[in-house]
C-alpha cells in the first residue's frame, strides 16, 4: 500500500475506533418511549421484518408525519435481525455514524487535499456531544442513515467536478433521491454543492474556453446544472409539508406568531453556535417559551451574528470561513422554527449536519494561522487533541443520560426550565414503572405550564384512564372531542371516551362512543378491540367475532388474534380458534405477555379468558 494510501487507511481506522470507544455504554441504554414507539416498540408494520407488505407500507404512508420509506426500511431490518432488542438497533445508528465520519473525511480529504484538517473536523463531528441525541435515540436513525447518503453525494460530486463524468453526475441525483427517502433534513444540499462550488473545488468563476469540465464555471452555469436535484428538494419539501400536516405536528400561526418564529430563530441561532463551542446542559426537548423573548438575548444574538458575518466578508479571501459560515446559516433554515413543526424551540438533533460548516470554518483557520510556524503548529496539535480527547468524554457522559427514559427526563428537567414536555414524559414513564403517586405529580406540573391543544389533551386522558381515573380521563377526551372539529381526533377522542366509560362500568354508553368512533374510521383497530369486548360481554359472540376479526385483519398482533380466538372458542369454533391461536404464537414477540393483556382487556368488560 502506498504511502498517502497508508496513512488515509490509519486515519480511519482512528475515527472509527474513536467513535466506537466513546460510544461503548450505548449497549446497555433502553428504547426512549419518546417516539422510539411510534417507530418501533409498537410498530408492528415495522417488527414484521423486511416482508412485502413492510416494503409496501414503508412507501405509501405518513406515519409519524414523515415519509421516509428507507429509515422505514432500516427498522425493519433491525427488528428482523435483533426483534426488539434494543442494543442491536442501538449499535446499527453508532456503526452508520462511526461510517459518516470515516466519509467526511474522505470528502474533505479529497476535495481540498489537506488531511489533518480533515480529520479534525471528522473527528470533531464524530465525537462532539452534541450528536449525541442523533445516535443515542434509535428513532433519530433517520438523521444518520440521511446523513450516510448526504456524504456519498458529496464524494461522487468530488469525483464528477474533476472528471465531469455523466454516469458520476447521474450517481449525484440518485443518491440525493435516496437521502431524501431517509430525511428530508439534506433538502439543502443543491445549496452546499454550491457552496463546494466556490471553495474547495474552485468551480466558481468565469467560464474556461477550453470547456474542460474541472475548469471554472459561471455562476449561472453551476445553478443550471443543479436543476435536478432543486426539482427533487422541491417535490421531497412538497410531500414533507403533507406527511407534516396529516399528522398535525404544523403549528399554525394562531399558535405561533411570525414574530414569535423569528425571534426564535435569530436566538436559536446564537444558542448553536454556543453549544458548538460550549456543549453543556444538552437536553431531550428545548421547551419553546410562552413569553416573548426578552429584548437583551434578541440584541445580543442579533450583535453575534451581524459580528461574524462581517468579520467573514472582510476575510473572504479565505473562502473556507465564507463556506463554512453559510453551510451552518443555510443547513439550518428548514429545521430553525420558521416553519414551526413540534413544541420545541431548537434540538441537538438539527446541528447534525449544520455544524460541520463550523468545524470546517474553525479548524482551516487554525491551520492557516499555524502554517509556518513550528511551535505553534506542536501546540495546536496539542490543543485539538486535547478537545477531541475533551469531547469524547463528554459523549460518553452525555449518553448515559439517554440510559432509560426516567433518566433522560429527569435529566432533562435539571438543564432546562418550565419544561412541560419533560414532566409529561417524565409522569408516563413512571406510570410504566407503576410509581402513580410520583406519575401524577409531574402530570399536574406539566398541566400547570402549558394550555394543553386538543391532541394533548388527548393524550392526558389516555394517561389518566390509565392511571385509574376514569372520570378525568372522560372529561378531558369530551374536552377535547368539542374543541377540535378535525375527524381523525375525533374519532380518538371518542375511543378514549370509550376507554374511560369501560372503566366507570357505564357498558352502554362505551358502546355508543365506540360506534361513533367506528362511524368516523372503520379501520380502527382500538375501537373494533372494545366493541368485540363489549359484544362478548353482551353474550353476542357472533358479532364480537366480527369485531375481532376485523381487527386482526387491520392490524395482525398477536393481542387481537388472541382476542379473536377467544370469541372463536366462546363460540363453539375450536379449529378455528387453534389455527388463530398458532397464528399469534407465530408473530408474538412475547405469548406470555400478550396472554397477559389479554386477559387485562378481558377484564374490563368482567370477562376472564378460556
Amino acid at each position: 500500500m502506498a504511502g498517502p494510501q497508508r496513512h488515509t487507511g490509519i486515519l480511519c481506522l482512528l475515527l472509527v475506533a474513536g467513535t466506537l470507544a466513546s460510544y461503548n455504554p450505548i449497549g446497555h441504554n433502553q428504547f426512549i418511549e419518546f417516539d422510539d414507539s411510534a417507530y418501533i416498540v409498537a410498530n408492528p408494520q415495522v417488527q414484521q421484518g423486511m416482508t412485502w407488505g413492510a416494503v409496501k407500507w414503508a412507501f405509501t404512508t405518513f406515519h409519524a408525519g414523515y415519509w421516509h420509506p428507507l429509515t422505514w426500511l432500516s427498522h425493519a431490518v433491525d427488528c428482523q435481525l435483533f426483534h426488539l432488542n434494543p442494543a442491536g438497533h442501538h449499535y446499527v445508528n453508532v456503526l452508520l455514524h462511526a461510517i459518516n465520519a470515516v466519509l467526511l473525511f474522505l470528502v474533505l480529504r479529497s476535495a481540498t487535499g489537506s488531511a489533518a484538517p480533515s480529520f479534525v473536523v471528522a473527528g470533531l463531528f464524530a465525537l462532539h456531544p452534541v450528536n449525541v441525541e442523533s445516535v443515542a435515540w434509535a428513532a433519530e436513525r433517520k438523521n444518520v442513515l440521511s446523513m450516510f447518503f448526504f456524504l456519498l453525494v458529496m464524494l461522487a460530486y468530488n469525483r464528477y467536478a474533476r472528471t465531469g463524468r455523466r454516469t458520476l453526475y447521474f450517481a449525484v441525483v440518485i443518491l440525493f433521491a435516496l437521502g431524501l427517502m431517509a430525511k428530508p433534513q439534506i433538502v439543502t444540499l443543491p445549496f452546499v454543492l454550491l457552496l463546494w462550488d466556490y471553495w474547495p473545488l474552485q468551480r466558481m468563476g468565469a467560464e474556461s474556453k477550453s470547456g474542460e469540465p474541472c475548469a471554472p464555471r459561471t455562476f449561472g452555469y453551476l445553478i443550471r446544472e443543479k436543476i435536478p436535484l432543486f426539482i427533487l428538494a422541491g417535490a421531497d419539501s412538497l410531500v414533507i409539508v403533507l406527511a407534516q400536516r396529516s399528522a398535525h405536528a404544523v403549528r399554525s400561526v394562531s399558535e405561533v406568531s411570525w414574530p414569535a418564529r423569528f425571534e426564535n430563530a435569530g436566538v436559536s441561532y446564537a444558542r448553536y453556535l454556543g453549544k458548538a463551542f460550549w456543549p453543556s446542559r444538552l437536553a431531550a426537548m428545548y421547551p419553546r417559551s410562552a413569553q416573548p423573548v426578552p429584548l437583551w438575548q434578541l440584541a445580543g444574538a442579533a450583535a453575534l451574528l451581524i459580528v461574524v458575518t462581517v468579520l467573514v466578508l472582510h476575510w473572504r479571501d479565505r473562502r473556507y470561513l465564507t463556506v463554512g459560515w453559510l453551510w451552518f446559516l443555510g443547513t439550518l433554515v428548514p429545521m430553525i422554527g420558521i416553519v414551526t413543526v413540534g413544541e420545541q424551540a431548537m434540538a441537538d438533533r438539527f446541528a447534525y449536519i449544520p455544524f460541520i460548516g463550523l468545524f470546517v470554518a474553525v479548524v482551516w483557520t487554525l491551520d492557516w494561522f499555524m502554517s509556518g510556524h513550528r511551535i505553534a503548529r506542536i501546540c495546536g496539535a496539542g490543543a485539538l487533541f486535547a478537545v477531541l480527547l475533551a469531547s469524547g468524554c463528554l459523549t460518553y457522559r452525555q449518553l448515559g443520560y439517554w440510559h432509560d427514559d426516567e433518566t433522560l427526563w429527569r435529566y432533562t428537567l435539571r438543564v432546562t426550565e418550565d419544561n412541560y414536555m419533560a414532566h409529561d414524559n417524565l409522569a408516563f414513564a413512571l406510570a410504566h414503572a407503576g410509581r402513580s403517586d410520583e406519575a401524577i405529580a409531574h402530570f399536574r406540573a406539566a398541566r400547570a405550564l402549558h394550555q394543553y391543544p386538543p391532541d394533548q389533551v388527548l393524550r392526558l386522558a389516555h394517561y389518566e384512564v390509565r392511571m385509574g381515573y376514569p372520570q378525568e380521563g372522560l372529561d378531558e377526551s369530551r374536552a377535547a372531542l368539542g374543541a377540535s372539529k378535525d375527524p381523525q381526533l375525533q374519532q380518538a377522542a371518542f375511543c378514549e371516551m370509550g376507554r374511560a366509560l369501560l372503566g366507570l362500568r357505564r357498558y352502554d354508553e362505551a358502546v355508543q362512543s365506540y360506534r361513533e368512533a367506528l362511524r368516523l374510521a372503520p379501520d380502527n383497530s382500538d375501537a373494533l378491540v372494545n366493541s368485540g369486548l363489549l359484544a362478548l360481554r353482551a353474550g353476542d359472540v357472533t358479532r364480537a367475532t366480527a369485531y375481532f376479526g376485523h381487527a386482526a385483519e387491520v392490524d395482525p398482533i398477536d393481542v387481537n388474534l388472541l382476542l379473536l380466538a377467544q370469541a372463536l372458542g366462546r363460540s363453539g369454533q375450536t379449529a378455528d380458534a387453534e389455527r388463530v391461536l398458532a397464528q399469534a404464537r407465530k408473530v408474538s414477540a412475547d405469548f406470555a405477555q400478550s396472554k397477559q393483556a389479554v386477559a387485562q382487556f378481558l377484564a374490563l368488560a368482567e370477562l376472564k379468558p378460556l
